[in-house]
């Protein structure tokens, strides 16, 4: 085989130029870990700032209820037209709770960084001042507080987290693979606590987050106007799209009400991905996409969805809502219909009846989900 080497160079062989390889492999994977620091510096900072302003704006308002139904979707839609992506009304909500779970821009306390091991957390000395005034500096990246936002809804459990992610050095699949497993309530209980969190701070092969992975956080990409393969939202996005195709391409019990459907219990919003009338039940159906594992977490919010659904948007003449949980997750597909809330079990059973089958559903996601990724790696 001829080589594609110049003649008459010599190749450059042993300890000294592997030496050298190394040197400037490891120099490169170090300047793409601070550019992917630095860019969650400003990201972070910049959207407190912007959930700053929307919370300002809310609260000098007449009736800050209809502020919340209005505000966030004309935000995303002028935002996307002049910005492009990353201006969802899901990520505005995270930047207005982000500033609310904030709002001095207080941060946990990092440990020394002695204890820190070098992946990317540490504190940033200096916020570039564009902002209305001097942003804080935030040591965790975007990805990191969105997991905190919306997965950790008691401040405890979130200071508990962030203190920990700085103190270990946790990328953000440790970070969610420790919420997944309730590390924090695990430790609450547990009699030898410091045992139990030196053993749960240990890093798995699959936690490891390389610096190229870094660079291609969606929200990075986004913030940066940068496209990738599917990220999260995209993918999130077309499942919800053809789930609602496939629904009403099974029959004509299906009649479409709403996608993104937003509600307010309380202090905090949510949004149902997808809501339904069936006219042989004469019931709504919520429906509810699970990227992550479904945990029992999700099974509780359904509920609240549902004893929202019943309260507010049922009407007279109709039966009960019923919430199906759909989950997506790369290793795993399941499909769960919360029927715990009826009134009587003949009524259970009917739902089943009318209802496709939980299976037929579970592999349709996740044929839907596979080839939207191979179809996505093409591009």
């Amino acid at each position: 085989m001829a080589s594609d080497r110049t003649p008459g160079i010599q190749e450059p062989i042993g300890a000294e130029y592997d030496a050298l390889l190394d040197g400037i492999a490891d120099l490169l994977s170090q300047a793409r870990r601070q550019a992917a620091r630095s860019v969650n510096r400003v990201l972070t900072s910049a959207y407190w700032s912007i959930g700053g302003r929307i919370v300002e704006h809310e609260q000098g308002g007449t009736a800050r209820a209809a502020y919340g139904e209005g505000l966030l979707p004309r935000l995303s839609q002028d935002l996307t037209k002049r910005f492009g992506r990353g201006f969802s009304v899901d990520n505005l909500e995270n930047m207005r709770l982000f500033y609310l779970a904030y709002p001095g821009g207080q941060i946990s306390e990092a440990p020394s960084r002695k204890s820190v091991p070098d992946v990317g957390l540490e504190k940033s000395e200096t916020v570039p001042r564009i902002f209305d005034g001097p942003a804080p500096p935030f040591p965790l990246s975007w990805s990191h507080y969105v997991l905190l936002l919306r997965r950790c809804p008691s401040p405890e459990g979130r200071s508990f987290y962030e203190t920990e992610a700085l103190r270990g050095g946790w990328s953000t699949r440790q970070l969610q693979r420790q919420i997944d497993s309730q590390f924090y309530e695990r430790t609450a209980l547990s009699r030898d606590k410091a045992a139990l969190l030196l053993r749960g701070g240990v890093a798995l092969p699959e936690d490891r987050v390389t610096p190229e992975q870094e660079i291609k956080d969606p929200y990075v990409l986004e913030f940066l106007g940068l496209r990738d393969e599917y990220s999260e939202s995209d993918l999130e996005e077309a499942l919800i799209h053809h789930l609602e195709t496939f629904l009403l391409e099974l029959g004509g019990d299906f009649a479409f009400v709403a996608r993104q459907k937003r509600l307010r219990v309380g202090d905090e919003w949510y949004r149902v991905d997808l809501v339904f009338y069936h006219r042989g039940l004469r019931c709504l159906v919520l429906i509810d996409l699970k990227l992550g594992r479904l945990t029992h977490a999700d099974a509780g919010q359904m509920h609240l969805y549902l004893n929202y659904a019943r309260e507010h948007w049922t009407r007279d003449d109709e039966n009960p809502p019923v919430g199906l949980i759909l989950c997506a997750h790369k290793n795993d597909a399941i499909a769960h219909y919360a029927l715990e809330g009826l009134a009587n079990q003949v009524l259970a059973a009917e739902y089943r009846t009318a209802l496709p089958d939980e299976k037929v559903l579970a592999e349709e996601i996740a044929r839907v989900r596979q080839d939207l990724l191979h179809r996505g790696g093409d591009r």
